[in-house]
């Protein structure tokens, strides 16, 4: 496997890797069995996905006397290319953690303290099945919510079957705490509500906002190989600016780092395609037959977003952006893309649309080099639902979250409304939580508005295989899962290469304890709740549902598993046996250029001007006119006032800049927070591994706890040095931690990790200090409901004060 990952050059979209034969004997694979099930390797590789982020990067495990001792690559696995990050190496940990949960668990302690009794399987199973049974019966089948994080493959789909056909408009996701600003930009601007992927490889300019591109972006190992490529393997190296607020790793590693002041890298696009626009460097013929309303856009960047106005707003020199723009619009192919960072501000989406619409400036979108829509395999139709009334009935009420409501038009979660709504008890109470891959009172902001809330469901439902915070203290029984490692499911990698590629999650060892995957948790729960919702899953197991789900693709006759293409397999079964044995199948090479496929807005174009944006205002506003007897004027002036919307006129529907929000007063709380996430943070799994917490921070040569960044000009005011231990307090809250005297981008900026700093999930990451969400009030970006993570104002103090 070494040799090919040395022999793997990073190539372009559309090129598999060529593997030395004896590499390919090594990936052995679980045979299944139809009358016996697996037969476990017992010595030997076995070809997975990791899960240790989105990324879905193709992993081989070694197996030796039944036990998995070691991760690495799957050299052909084309997200990955053979690579894995320090996190997946890790993954051993996850599997052999000490502290999992190993069967399940009923309360029978007050909520608050993690007092359990061991259950059976049928017990806990009834006791879940009946308490949803109950609400049926009752007509109120929406007072179920469904809570869930990294989903991945077609396990969304089946989540969505399950409460579908239960009659629950509420399976809630994460993503509005994840990057929804970015997806609803994208949506607005190019019609795509998705994340988007960008052709690295072939790129020769990175301008970036508040990115971590070699930490906490994804998919990480993508970007790490592509970083090695575009510097060091190619005879044009790429350049690499980086505008962000804190001296991140891709800060040090880039060409130039832009200290920017928070909440305005909005500005500093603006004020960049001021420049491209003035002096027309934009890229005419794409403009000219691709975009629409650029006269309105360019109108306004020349009219009121001046250089020097960007100067003022971002802190970055005018002389600086005059020089970026030029580079970026002259360098090609050049790409312009941000991240957390960018958009976790009440003008989150704004901004990303206006970062964004660089890349259609310069004619990149679709092009090779820039930005590009990710495909999807040809999986076979789930088999058409059918609902009974009180389905139907259920899922005609409104959404706890408000999602795609007035008061979040263009959202796809609101997950940090829910706590709220349980709170008002509207639009209707809340009287049964079930959670998968989410931890709420340890991933949101206002963290004690989430633990009044769930204090006050009756009864509350957990699928962890840990004993995280919102299982410890609020659950009533708990449905461990297996870890990723035990499971089997299948993925979709993470928009990147453009073009289709799925990869399957197989057990590479036995259970070792008494969980089940969750996918099976959900048809046995659908058999003892009966009717409707037991007929809407035909399969005995949540593994047979993906079989069915992948005929799609060998019905297609598209693309190759590993390195056999499907025209040259004969059944069903030999492709099936080649997945599981090579662990995915991709159809490369990714077309260029195919702007049906690119562009799917209503025009057919990349909208500067959002039709979205225009239409959808447009008829709340002509609704709330009917509603209350007022003239449309009245009350579109109403519905930009209640989404936070400052500007007006034609403004509104264009890229435009919204002042950055803050809670705390700067006297009080001088600094600004910014979070961010760690190389090692594997979404919130990994801080019970000792090597995750040893290497959380190697820049600051900090871990096993958290710490806060300064400013040295601060810290010298302050009388802090690095090493001490200070105060952190916001408005709602404070925690004690470790200062690590570190440039910002100003400093009045400090910034502190998330992941670390927990009071349950096990022996070691119980012991990392406190949660920095808990410090956090959130100001939330209203069209697209995602959360404001860089909204509060702190102070900071010396514990002793000297």
């Amino acid at each position: 496997m070494k040799v090919a990952v040395a022999t793997a050059a990073a190539g372009t979209i559309g090129t598999l890797v060529s593997v030395p034969r004896e590499v390919l004997l090594q990936l052995q694979t679980n045979v299944l069995h139809a009358d016996s099930g697996y037969r476990f390797v017992e010595d030997g590789w076995v070809a997975s996905t990791c899960l240790q982020c989105p990324a879905g990067c193709g992993i081989a495990v070694r197996v030796a006397e039944d036990r998995a001792v070691k991760i690495e690559g799957n050299p052909l696995h084309p997200i990955n290319r053979g690579s894995i990050c320090p996190k997946a190496h890790y993954g051993l940990h996850i599997l052999y953690d000490p502290d999992r949960i190993r069967t399940p668990l009923i309360r029978v302690g007050e909520r608050g303290s993690p007092k359990f009794r061991e259950a059976g399987w049928e017990e806990a199973l009834s006791l879940v099945a009946s308490r949803l049974a109950e609400l049926r019966k009752a007509g109120t089948p929406e007072r179920f919510v469904w809570l869930d994080g990294r989903v991945r493959g077609n396990m969304g789909d089946f989540i969505s079957r399950f409460t579908n056909s239960y009659g629950t408009p509420n399976r809630i996701g994460h993503s509005s705490i994840c990057s929804d600003g970015a997806v609803i930009a994208h949506y607005l601007t190019q019609g795509v509500k998705a994340y988007l992927g960008y052709d690295w490889q072939n790129t020769n300019y990175l301008l970036l906002f508040g990115a971590s591109f070699l930490e906490a972006w994804r998919p990480t190992t993508r970007l790490l190989r592509s970083y090695g490529h575009i510097r060091a393997e190619r005879p044009v190296r790429a350049k690499i600016v980086v505008a962000d607020v804190r001296y991140s790793t891709t800060a040090v590693k880039a060409d130039e780092w832009l200290k920017i002041k928070p909440g305005t890298d909005g500005s500093l696009a603006l004020g960049i395609a001021h420049v491209i626009v003035r002096d027309k460097l934009y890229d005419r013929e794409f403009v000219e037959n691709y975009t629409y309303g650029f006269e309105e856009y360019s109108e306004l960047l020349l009219s009121k977003y001046g250089v020097d106005w960007a100067e003022k707003t971002t802190g970055v020199e005018a002389e600086t952006i005059e020089r970026i723009a030029h580079e970026f619009a002259t360098t090609k192919p050049a790409i312009a893309a941000g991240q957390r960072g960018a958009m976790m501000q009440p003008n989150g989406v704004f901004s990303y649309m206006a970062i964004h619409s660089l890349n259609a400036l310069v004619g990149r979108i679709g092009k090779k080099g820039g930005v590009i829509v990710q495909k999807s395999p040809p999986f076979k139709p789930w088999p058409s639902l059918e609902l009974d009334d009180v389905a139907k009935t259920g899922l005609s009420n409104m959404r706890i979250d408000y999602a795609g409501t007035e008061k979040y038009p263009f959202a796809k979660n609101v997950y940090q409304q829910v706590p709220e709504s349980i709170l008002e008890e509207k639009p209707y109470p809340v009287e049964v939580l079930m959670t998968y891959y989410t931890n709420p009172v340890f991933s949101s902001p206002n963290v004690s508005t989430w633990q009044k809330a769930l204090d006050k469901i009756p009864f509350i439902v957990s699928t962890s295989p840990f004993m995280d915070e919102t299982t410890s203290y609020y659950a009533d029984v708990v449905l461990p899962d297996h870890t990723y490692l035990e499971r089997f499911m299948d993925d979709v990698i993470y928009p990147s290469l453009g073009y289709p590629v799925a990869s399957i999650r197989q057990p590479a060892v036995k259970p070792l304890y008494k969980t089940v995957n969750t996918g099976d948790v959900i048809i046995q729960l659908a058999r003892r709740i009966g009717g409707a919702v037991s007929s809407a899953f035909p399969w005995e197991t949540f593994e047979e549902a993906i079989r069915y789900r992948w005929s799609g693709i060998w019905e297609s006759g598209r693309g190759k598993v590993g390195p056999i293409r499907l025209s040259r397999m004969n059944s069903l079964e030999e492709f099936w046996s080649n997945v599981l044995k090579y662990g995915f199948w991709a159809d490369p090479p990714y077309a260029f250029e195919d702007y049906d496929h690119e562009l799917q807005t209503k025009t057919k174009r990349f909208e500067f001007h959002s039709k979205a944006i225009e239409e959808k205002l447009t008829t709340l506003a002509e609704k709330l006119s009917e509603k209350e007897g007022i003239p449309f004027d009245e009350a579109f002036e109403k519905i930009l006032n209640n989404l936070n919307i400052k500007a007006r006129g034609g403004e509104v529907f264009l890229p435009h800049y919204e002042e950055p929000e803050f809670v705390g007063g700067s006297d009080e709380y001088p600094f600004i927070l910014a979070t961010y996430k760690s190389i090692m943070h594997a979404e919130g799994r990994g801080t019970n591994s000792p090597w995750a917490l040893a290497s959380w921070g190697p820049y600051v040569r900090m871990g096993w706890r958290n710490w806060v960044e300064i400013h040295p000009l601060a810290a010298e005011k302050l009388g802090i040095r690095d090493g001490d231990t200070v105060v952190v307090e916001s408005p709602v809250g404070r925690l004690v931690t470790v200062a690590k005297i570190r440039q910002t981008s100003s400093p009045e900026v400090v910034a502190m990790p998330f992941g670390i700093g927990r009071s349950a999930y096990g022996r070691w990451a119980s012991k990392t200090g406190r949660n920095v969400n808990t410090l956090l009030v959130e100001r939330r970006e209203m069209l697209s409901g995602s959360a404001g993570f860089t909204s509060t104002r702190v102070r900071i103090s010396k514990v002793g004060g000297v």
